[in-house]
C-alpha cells in the first residue's frame, strides 16, 4: 500500500490495493493500523460489488442498518443509497455531523463508495478531526465539559431536516458523554454534533444552547480541523465515526451524485474520557 496524507493530522489516500480482493489477516491488520492513524482513508480507482463492499466492512464488525432505511429505501438493509440529483430536495449529510449518534451503539465506521460524480465538478466531502477539536479547547473548557452528558435525537435530522415520517415509537434517542475516549487509541474526543445533539443534560435550556452553539461553531469555523475528499468515480472512503465529523457539500445542482454506504456497529457504547 502506498499512503499519501491529505493533511498532517487527518486523512490519507491509499493506493496499490485492490479492495475487491479478500484480504489476508496481515494485510487487514496493516490497513487497520493506517486507519487508526489517519481516521479517514480514500481509496481511488476501485471496482467493487455490493457483496465485496459488505465483506470489507464486515472485517471491522457487524453491519449497521440505518434508522431511515425501512421508511425510505428498498433492497439490502445494510446498503444505504446516497443519491442527489436535480429532483432532490436535500442531500444527505449537508451539515456537520457524525453518523447516527442517536443510536445506542452508533456506527464505529462508515465506508462510502461513490460511482457517479457531478459532471460539472463539486460534491466534495469535508471531514473534521475531533481529536484536534478537543485539543484546541482551553483547559477550563475541557474541565467544564468533562463528565457532562448530551442527548442525541434522531428526529432532529430525519424529521426536522429530511421531513420523513417517524417509525412507530419514533426515531432513536440516546445519551452519550460530551467528551468520549476512543476505545482503540485511548485519545479524548469531542463528541457532540449539530446533526444529532439536541441538549446537554443538567444545564438549563439557555445554558445548553449556548454551550452547544459554541462547540458547533468551534468545529464549523476552524478550517485547520478539516481535510477535504475530492470524489472521483469509483472512489471508496472509509472513516472512523468515533473521532471525526463530516459535511457533504451540495454545490453541484442540477447535476447528480450517487454512492452507496455501508456502516459498522460499534462494539461498545461511547464512554467518557478518563
Amino acid at each position: 500500500m502506498n499512503i499519501k496524507p491529505l493533511t498532517p493530522h487527518l486523512g490519507a489516500v491509499v493506493t496499490d490495493i485492490n479492495l475487491a480482493e479478500e484480504m489476508d489477516a496481515s494485510t487487514f491488520e496493516a490497513l487497520k493500523a493506517i486507519y487508526l492513524d489517519w481516521s479517514v482513508l480514500v481509496f481511488p480507482d476501485q471496482k467493487i460489488s455490493q457483496e465485496q463492499h459488505k465483506r470489507l466492512a464486515g472485517r471491522f464488525g457487524a453491519l449497521h442498518v440505518h434508522p431511515m432505511h425501512a421508511r425510505q429505501q428498498k433492497g439490502d438493509p445494510h446498503v444505504l443509497k446516497v443519491v442527489t440529483n436535480a429532483d432532490s430536495v436535500y442531500t444527505a449529510g449537508e451539515g456537520w455531523h457524525t453518523d447516527v449518534t442517536c443510536d445506542e451503539y452508533p456506527p464505529q465506521c462508515s465506508l462510502l463508495y461513490v460511482t457517479e460524480t457531478p459532471e460539472g465538478g463539486g460534491g466534495d466531502t469535508l471531514f473534521a478531526d475531533m481529536y484536534l477539536a478537543y485539543e484546541m479547547l482551553s483547559e477550563p473548557m475541557k474541565a467544564f465539559l468533562a463528565g457532562l452528558t448530551a442527548v442525541h435525537d434522531g428526529a432532529l435530522p430525519y424529521v426536522g431536516a429530511y421531513k420523513s415520517t417517524p417509525p412507530e415509537g419514533g426515531y432513536p434517542v440516546n445519551e452519550h458523554p460530551v467528551i468520549t475516549q476512543h476505545p482503540e487509541t485511548g485519545r479524548p474526543v469531542l463528541y457532540v454534533n449539530s446533526g444529532f445533539t439536541s441538549r446537554i443534560k443538567g444545564l438549563s435550556m439557555r445554558e445548553s444552547r449556548a454551550i452547544l452553539d459554541f462547540l458547533f461553531q468551534h468545529i464549523a469555523a476552524t478550517p485547520k480541523l478539516t481535510a477535504r475528499v475530492n470524489w472521483q468515480p469509483n472512489t471508496l472512503t472509509l472513516w472512523d465515526n468515533r473521532c471525526t465529523q463530516h459535511h457533504s457539500v451540495w454545490d453541484y445542482y442540477p447535476n447528480s451524485r450517487y454512492g452507496e454506504r455501508v456502516s459498522v456497529i460499534a462494539d461498545e457504547r461511547p464512554h467518557a474520557y478518563g
